[in-house]
């Protein structure tokens, strides 16, 4: 089975969804899955990062109160410690992510694409990560093994730009508008982070076609 999964890494229910896919993969017993995480860029002309934080962002992005953008990031925090996740709003900062996803296409190259996926979310929303700073790219490649000098070679080249590009593009001509947003054997798409269940029944509807 083949799950392709639209994503980036400062969208928080992508790695709520995250952890909802790998709960219903384990519930339905499959063994032979292979999830290909795709790029999306939710705000491709942000700036690298800032200092400013991301509540206060939140508020002049939707045109609400400081108040009423903690009640917003204090809900989906919740949703996110029931897959087991801590999210800190108070550390996040804003990010560019295009280099992050040219980062996960190197680290895929190397067989460690679904490792760096998870470890730029975590950096992002657990730990407060500045990941649209190729300093910190650097330091994440490191920790999974990447080499130092390659990765560096590799953020200030144009390597994985026309790949990141492409997924961009797909997701445009297939329709996805938002994400997270999942595609399973190219025939069943299921668009946010939904419920487990809804993920479980799509790959056993999925998994039982192709017995």
């Amino acid at each position: 089975m083949k799950i392709e999964v639209w994503s980036d890494y400062v969208c928080p229910f992508c790695y709520i969804g995250k952890r909802r896919l790998e709960d219903a993969i384990k519930e339905s017993g499959l063994e032979e899955v292979e999830v290909i995480y795709k790029a999306f860029e939710l705000e491709p002309n942000s700036i690298a990062t800032s200092d400013e934080s991301m509540i206060k962002v939140l508020a002049e992005k939707y045109k609400i109160s400081i108040e009423e953008a903690k009640a917003m990031t204090d809900n989906v925090a919740l949703q996110a410690q029931s897959v087991g996740l801590n999210y800190d709003f108070k550390k996040m900062r804003p990010a560019n992510t295009f280099h992050a996803h040219r980062l996960a296409k190197f680290a895929e190259q190397e067989g460690l694409g679904e490792q760096m996926t998870e470890q730029l979310l975590h950096a992002y929303f657990i730990e407060g990560e500045k990941i649209g700073m190729f300093e910190t790219l650097v330091e994440l490649a490191k920790k999974l093994g990447l080499s130092e000098e390659r990765t560096n070679e590799m953020l200030h080249s144009e390597e994985f730009v026309d790949e990141v590009k492409a997924d961009i593009k797909e997701a445009g001509q297939i329709g996805v508008q938002g994400v997270p947003f999942f595609v399973i054997n190219r025939k069943y798409a299921i668009s946010g982070a939904q419920p487990t269940e809804t993920f479980v029944k799509a790959l056993q509807k999925a998994a039982n076609e192709t017995v």
